[in-house]
């Protein structure tokens, strides 16, 4: 049976690795411009988006990489260094608010309360994550 669709645009693992590796570098390494003129470091968060823009596709074909096992791990690499800079930007950043919403909705993450009885004080809502089932001791604030 003859495939069907446009082919991949990165066939190759090293490839896609190398361009990965380069927006992370590239998000590490941006500078701007101070009032004077001089360049002053102001690295940029890593984002599932721009990595997709990096790597010249959309998200839904990067999340399409994901599921294809030979770039499984690849991908799930990547997502996961991008994951680890929006959680720590739960515990260094004053504005958790984009964070939390990005964890919920591009890596499964999810409120919790426990319910107890017998005038039991409740502990605080707990943001995990559900793919891994593991509590965070981030409160929500």
């Amino acid at each position: 049976m003859a495939k069907v669709g446009r082919p991949l645009k990165y066939a190759d693992i090293q490839e896609l690795q190398h361009k990965i590796d380069a927006y992370f570098e590239y998000c590490d390494n941006y500078v701007i411009l101070d009032e004077e003129g001089n360049e002053k470091p102001a690295p940029k968060p890593y984002t599932v988006s721009g990595l997709a823009l990096w790597l010249d596709i959309d998200t839904e074909t990067l999340r399409n990489y994901e599921v294809k096992p030979e770039f499984l791990g690849t991908i799930k690499r990547a997502k996961q260094r991008i994951e680890e800079q929006l959680e720590l930007g739960l515990l260094t950043k004053n504005q958790v608010t984009g964070t939390i919403f990005n964890l919920k909705n591009n890596y499964g993450w999810k409120d919790r309360t426990d319910v107890t009885t017998n005038d039991k004080e409740l502990p605080t809502p707990l943001l995990y994550n559900l793919y891994e089932n593991e509590e965070t001791d981030k409160e929500i604030q």
